[in-house]
């Protein structure tokens, strides 16, 4: 793909534009540009970036709280009648509005097509919002949850199957942890998939076996600290005290800073903003983010900062909502001055508390 001059050739140069990032975010929640049609089923997801983005900015008198709320809360799925609430369907969020359009064909008719990532987001959003949660019907959201949850503790992320691997798990922990209630989960099983998923190498693969990978290391290291099986400080810690390999996930992390100060989301691969988050985040969880070469991580972030808004994945691309938003996250993992600092196990804002499981 033909390369744009869009970021400043000198990143030593740059500094953080906090307006022009409003700017663009404020745009994205207006009107989307047309190439995001393809991922119209994932609206609430976008609203996620974009709102969640603009709070971490300290911009969120940009949109309407109350219509945006409002618009999240009808995306709920309920059940029809009360013989449904034994279906083992999931009754979370749908993931946009066309989800909850019915089928033509009879065969394949599907109301409820919530879905766990969708679900996540939504309640991310109402608790960056400042909803009371508590007006959810939460007993039913947890409820039809765990009938999400397999054998071996791992997540599937609606009743009708699709793919089993660790972004479920963190979003059904990240539920429950926003929701104040682990009903929703069997945390042992969870924490014993979570383990089955360090690699030799330390990372983590989404799946047992498969290579690690930032994301799915995340999705790990999060998971096990919003269950409160991960221990405060762990780099005090003698290694035999941990539930994971920590001094391999260390090493392992450390090695993904590139030459060029950006991270890697696995081996052999181009630094790409949204792992300045992702590994930044478990550095952070881990207490080990004074080991970042931050001024190296800073100007390769800056390389990928549009003069329009924004962030793109690598420098010298057009920005996006996905990256944008975790090139925001990243900065403020670094401190930046102009943004709200994050809850970096949630992947929001430090606003009110979550709990854990009771031991």
């Amino acid at each position: 793909m033909e390369e744009y001059d869009l970021c400043n050739s000198d990143p030593e140069a740059v500094t953080f534009d906090r307006d022009r990032h409003v700017y663009f975010m404020s745009m994205m929640y207006q009107l989307l540009p047309s190439h995001y049609q393809y991922e119209e089923i994932n609206r609430l997801t976008l609203a996620y970036f974009v709102i969640s983005g603009l709070d971490i900015l300290r911009a969120l008198d940009r949109i309407d709280k109350e219509e945006a709320m409002s618009w999240v809360l009808s995306l709920q799925a309920h059940p029809i009648t009360a013989g449904q609430l034994e279906d083992g369907q999931f009754y979370g969020f749908h993931g946009s509005r066309s989800s909850q359009f019915q089928s033509s064909d009879t065969i394949t008719a599907m109301l409820n097509g919530s879905h766990l990532a969708s679900t996540y987001c939504a309640i991310s959003i109402l608790k960056i919002l400042g909803y009371d949660l508590s007006l959810i019907d939460s007993d039913l959201l947890l409820k039809s949850m765990k009938n999400l949850q397999q054998p071996d503790g791992c997540f599937i992320p609606n009743h009708n199957g699709g793919e089993r691997d660790l972004r479920f798990v963190f979003c059904a922990a990240a539920i429950c942890s926003m929701l104040n209630s682990w009903s929703g989960m069997d945390c042992q099983k969870a924490k014993e998939y979570i383990l089955k998923c360090q690699s030799y190498d330390g990372g983590f693969g989404l799946t047992p076996g498969s290579e690690s990978h930032g994301g799915a290391t995340y999705c790990a290291v999060a998971s096990l600290k919003l269950i409160g099986c991960f221990e405060e400080d762990p780099l005090t810690k003698d290694a035999s005290c941990h539930t994971i390999n920590v001094p391999l996930l260390l090493d392992w992390c450390m090695q993904k800073q590139d030459e060029d100060g950006g991270f890697q989301g696995r081996s052999n691969k181009p630094s790409d903003t949204c792992y300045a988050f992702w590994i930044g985040g478990v550095l952070r969880m881990l207490g080990a983010n004074k080991l970042i070469n931050t001024g190296a991580l800073r100007r390769f972030l800056f390389s990928c900062q549009s003069e329009y808004g924004g962030f793109s994945k690598f420098p010298g691309s057009w920005p996006d909502v996905y990256h944008s938003y975790y090139g925001v996250c990243a900065l403020s993992l670094l401190n930046e001055a102009d943004l709200k600092p994050l809850r970096t196990e949630l992947g929001i804002s430090e606003v009110s508390e979550s709990v854990s499981p009771s031991k």
